[in-house]
Formats: structure tokens, C-alpha cells, sequence
């Protein structure tokens, strides 16, 4: 048996003519918390189909839950669980007749669906009648449904597709507090997402870029290799003088100069140019040390493969 609970190796996704995923190798071990990180289109969605035996691979080798997708993919199907971006459950169905469905579909017993739906509701702390259409459910209770959905079959590994896209931020919050306790219990869970605080909250991160995988590691072991040198945070008032920004992109010391939000962020070569930088500033600008963010990283990696 595999010490990881996915492998994936040189694993290809093409539809004719176009490499949706372009020889990714990675391994998640049982119990971690692994995001992915991309734009729209970088090949996440496309990966976790092929890892969840929906796609077949074009190329490469993939092994999830100790089972090969070279000697089938429905043992792979019945090991994991997969929340889709897309609300798939359906609005005019109660949220037992959801369940009752999504357990017919895997030829669940009843008595197994009874069970498994006590459970998963105690561990979400689900709490809505379950005789409430879903269309009449809030956002966040729609993707707790969901989750209970995915995980009815009791997966070794569970997939989790933007989970929280358009949702409030304490339904965010309260997930995210759901998907540790998931990880705690021994399972593991694969999740997407566009929020960088999210994002800081798994155990590693992989990164897709046009079906690439450009990095991968720890969030802070991403910030430390992506940003060696020293990173500052510049902030101009009303009455500072027109011009500043363009100065500073000419400045030899300053490798790059992104905005973020109404501030900017700005890395320098060295500690001596950080010092010389923060004594020539326009007047009304002010300067800051910071922490590169997630952005920064993804951007500046981003950049550098598409260069």
C-alpha cells in the first residue's frame, strides 16, 4: 500500500489539440489539508477530475486512495468524495430527498443512509428541517449540504471545488472550520479556492499555471522562496507629490512595484537599498516592512513562468 493518499505523475489531461493539464507530479499524504491555486483556466478543475476517475488521463499515472487508475477508475470513484464549484443538488428536492438520491445513486442501504446522515449532520451542525426544499436554504447551508452530499459514502479523500465561491464570510469561516475537523478525523481533503486566507490555512499549497504545476510547498516556505529580498508596503498622501510611483519603477534598487488595493508593494534588492530607498522618498510617502501575502507570491511566480 501507498504511503500517500493521491499520487499523481506526469499526469496529462488533452482534449484534441489543447493540454488542459501538462505533466503534473505531486503526492498528498493521508489526513493533509492541500490547496490548489490557479486563475480560471489553469487546469485545477481539470486535475481534480482526473484524480476523482472522471477524466482518464491522456498520460501519466495517477493513484488515489491505493488504487491505480490504469486498472479502473469506479474503484477510485467509490474512496473519494467531490463537491463540484457547481451547486449540483437539486433546488425543488427536500434536503432528505437530496440525500435519499445521492445514497440511491451508490446503492446505499437505508439504514446506512439514516446513519451516515445523523452523523455527517452532528459534524456539520446542520440544523435546518430536512424537509426543507433547497431552494429555500441560505448560501452557506446550501454548501454544508453539499459536503454532507460528498462525504454520505464515508471517502478516504474528499475533493472540494471552490467550496465557498459566493458565499458570506462567516459561512466561509464556519466551512473552513468544518474542512479541520474533517482533516483531523484522518481524512483527506483536496480544496480550490480563489481566497488567499483561505489558502494560508493549508498545509501545503500547489500552484497551476496554463496546466502547469509552477510550485508547491508550505504557504510560508512559498513566501520565503518566492521573496528573499526585502518587501515594503508604500502608502501616498493627498499631498504627495504626482510622480512617485513612476519614480520608483525606475529606480534600479526596486526589482518590482505592484499595486495592492490603494497601496503599493515593493521589493528591493538588498538591506542597503531598502535603506536608501526610505530616506530619498517623495514627501507624504510612507514606508512599511511587510510579510509578502500569498498575492504577491502567486503573482510574482505567475509572472516569472509566463515571462
Amino acid at each position: 500500500m501507498s504511503a500517500w493518499a493521491v499520487e499523481a505523475e506526469g499526469l496529462t489531461v488533452r482534449f484534441g489539440d489543447f493540454t488542459a493539464v501538462d505533466g503534473a507530479s505531486f503526492q498528498v499524504a493521508p489526513g493533509e489539508i492541500f490547496g490548489f491555486l490557479g486563475a480560471n483556466g489553469a487546469g485545477k478543475t481539470t486535475t481534480i477530475r482526473a484524480l476523482c476517475g472522471l477524466l482518464v488521463p491522456s498520460a501519466g499515472r495517477v493513484v488515489v486512495a491505493g488504487h491505480d487508475a490504469h486498472d479502473g477508475l469506479l474503484p477510485i470513484k467509490r474512496k473519494v468524495g467531490y463537491m463540484s464549484q457547481r451547486f449540483t443538488l437539486y433546488d425543488d428536492m427536500t434536503v432528505s430527498e437530496n440525500l435519499a438520491f445521492a445514497a440511491a445513486l451508490r446503492k446505499m442501504p437505508r439504514e446506512t443512509l439514516l446513519r451516515r446522515t445523523r452523523e455527517l449532520f452532528e459534524t456539520i451542525g446542520f440544523d435546518q428541517p430536512t424537509k426543507t426544499l433547497v431552494r429555500d436554504l441560505a448560501g452557506g447551508y446550501k454548501q454544508e449540504l453539499s459536503l454532507a452530499a460528498a462525504m454520505l459514502h464515508d471517502p478516504e479523500v474528499v475533493f472540494l471545488d471552490e467550496p465557498t465561491a459566493g458565499v458570506s464570510p462567516a459561512a466561509r469561516a464556519r466551512f473552513w472550520g468544518l474542512i479541520g475537523a474533517i482533516a483531523g478525523s484522518g481524512k483527506t481533503v483536496f480544496v480550490t479556492t480563489h481566497y488567499m486566507d483561505e489558502a494560508e490555512q493549508c498545509g501545503r499549497i500547489a500552484l497551476m499555471s496554463s496546466g502547469r504545476l509552477i510550485a508547491l510547498d508550505a504557504p510560508n516556505s512559498l513566501k520565503e522562496s518566492a521573496f528573499p529580498e526585502p518587501l515594503v508596503e508604500l502608502e501616498a498622501s493627498p499631498s504627495a507629490a504626482a510622480g512617485w510611483v513612476e519614480s520608483l519603477r525606475l529606480d534600479p534598487a526596486v526589482k518590482s512595484l505592484k499595486a495592492h488595493g490603494l497601496r503599493w508593494h515593493a521589493s528591493v534588492r538588498d538591506a542597503e537599498s531598502l535603506r536608501r530607498l526610505t530616506s530619498s522618498l517623495a514627501p507624504g510617502v510612507t514606508v512599511r516592512a511587510v510579510r509578502p501575502s500569498l498575492e504577491d507570491v502567486f503573482i510574482r511566480l505567475v509572472e516569472a513562468v509566463e515571462k
